[in-house]
């Protein structure tokens, strides 16, 4: 996928919970399963350890940390996550935000993940989700009945739609106790004493107070039975505020009203979570119009969801029929029509949708930039879809230039040559063989202050700054 494209990422990932999960033989998501245990050895590949600990240390850092305090299952499934998370970042938009379901068993870890990723400042909340209402025996301990949803964004600018909960019963009942033709109302003061900004002081009912509003106003709305006159004698008249005028109760971080799934909804995929859940974040996140992106996509409730609320989504799964699964909740929510249909395999309001069992080629570019060394390396065989690891490299490197330093010759024992990568991964260079390079310590910091020297003057050119020059040719030197 091409980067800062998606307007927000929603998804539910592997919990690593150390179980399997398969879905009912005779359900709709027949066939559907996946396991949720993770091994260091037999789960990470070496590609992925190369990539993070050549290109993001600090989520190494994270990794390896989990490792030790947890144990390698940990390490393995952040790795895992890792990788994927990191290119999620990419495919992000500048304005973009992300949702990552998951529960206690790894929620404190992937938030460590998370933020080494995203940066600890642009972490927004930790959503607890009451996942069910029902009693949960856990034996000695509080039954585990929530899931919790890491919220970030990219940035300090992002989407944001303010949600709002609806009040409940017991408020309704004790708050908004009056009805009339217009609806259910409640009653509120109409004195101004104390609020800032001050009022206007006139008689009104028999009172001379400091009053919200002027006095044709009050006239206005006493004229069009907006007022409630008051009951006893002496009492101050109020203001009808009915319960239409409101939007609700602004959504807090813990979310009770959301029921897990149940009735046509049910499609008894292993985890599949509540249409209304996936909703509300998309509507709190995203505009009409915007790209949702959901990863682990399975019963494709983020899908369906984005497709309700006129969103454009790209769904990703490994199970072969999770396309079949998105088609038939289309048709089940009616956005697909039927094989009788002259309009068939037509979204009504979206138009046709694209699926394709191979990746797509991005069309962003992704040329590499120039070197800042020149070496005398010969030609390699690069292996584009299966890179060589690290070690590999290093190997190759040695056994066709030699045991010594590609930048200055001098021969060293290849136990102090360090790889390193020709063009900057963050001036985007490659991972592949043909863009490493082997230098002892002193050329490869050189390389380093080299790239420094010429980002300095980009800058300056770009910015205007007015950069001391004596400054550039010390660092130079």
């Amino acid at each position: 996928m091409n980067s800062n494209t998606v307007h927000l990422i929603a998804t539910d990932p592997p919990f690593n919970k150390g179980r399997d999960f398969h879905a009912t033989p005779d359900s709709v998501a027949k066939g559907a399963s996946f396991q949720d245990r993770w091994s260091w050895d037999r789960d990470v590949h070496e590609s992925w350890v190369d990539k993070i600990t050549d290109d993001f240390p600090k989520v190494m850092n994270v990794i390896n940390g989990s490792r030790e305090s947890y144990g390698d299952d940990m390490g393995a499934f952040l790795c895992f996550m890792g990788v994927r998370i990191l290119e999620m970042h990419r495919v992000l938009r500048n304005d973009g935000s992300m949702y990552l379901h998951c529960d206690d068993t790894a929620s404190h870890y992937l938030k460590e993940l998370m933020d080494s990723i995203f940066g600890r400042d642009n972490f927004k909340n930790e959503i607890v989700w009451r996942r069910t209402s029902n009693t949960h025996n856990d034996g000695k301990r509080y039954g585990r009945i929530t899931d919790r949803i890491l919220f970030y964004t990219k940035g300090k600018k992002y989407t944001w739609n303010k949600p709002y909960a609806q009040y409940s019963d017991e408020y309704l009942s004790k708050m908004y106790r009056y009805n009339d033709s217009n609806g259910r109302y409640r009653g509120v003061l109409l004195t101004a004493e104390g609020l800032s900004g001050g009022g206007y002081t006139y008689e009104f009912y028999g009172h001379t107070r400091v009053w919200k509003f002027p006095k044709t106003t009050m006239a206005k709305l006493e004229l069009e039975g907006m007022i409630i006159p008051p009951k006893k004698k002496g009492g101050l008249p109020q203001k009808k505020h009915y319960l239409d005028m409101n939007k609700g109760v602004p959504l807090q971080d813990n979310w009770v009203d959301v029921e897990r799934v149940s009735g046509k909804e049910r499609t008894d995929y292993p985890t599949q979570k509540p249409l209304e859940l996936y909703e509300r974040l998309i509507k709190a996140s995203s505009n009409e119009g915007d790209v949702i992106l959901d990863p682990f996509c399975g019963c494709a409730t983020t899908c369906v969801a984005a497709e309700k609320l006129q969103r454009k989504w790209i769904g990703i799964d490994i199970w072969d029929k999770a396309h079949k699964i998105v088609m038939e909740r289309l048709k089940k929510e009616g956005f697909l029509a039927g094989p009788k249909d002259k309009r068939q395999d037509l979204i009504v309001t979206k138009g046709k949708i694209t699926y394709a069992k191979k990746p797509l080629k991005r069309t962003d570019g992704g040329s590499e930039a120039v070197p800042f060394m020149e070496t005398k390396l010969k030609q390699f065989d690069d292996r584009e879809s299966d890179p060589h690891s690290n070690k590999e490299k290093k190997c190759m490197l040695v056994e066709q230039c030699g045991p010594c330093c590609q930048g200055c010759g001098i021969e060293l024992h290849e136990r102090y040559l360090e790889l390193d990568h020709k063009e900057p991964r963050s001036a985007g260079g490659s991972n592949l063989l043909r863009n490493r390079i082997l230098l002892c310590g002193p050329c490869n910091k050189l390389k380093r202050d080299l790239y420094t020297l010429v980002w300095l003057r980009q800058q300056n050119t770009k910015l205007g700054y007015m950069i001391n020059e004596k400054a550039l040719s010390s660092l130079k030197n």
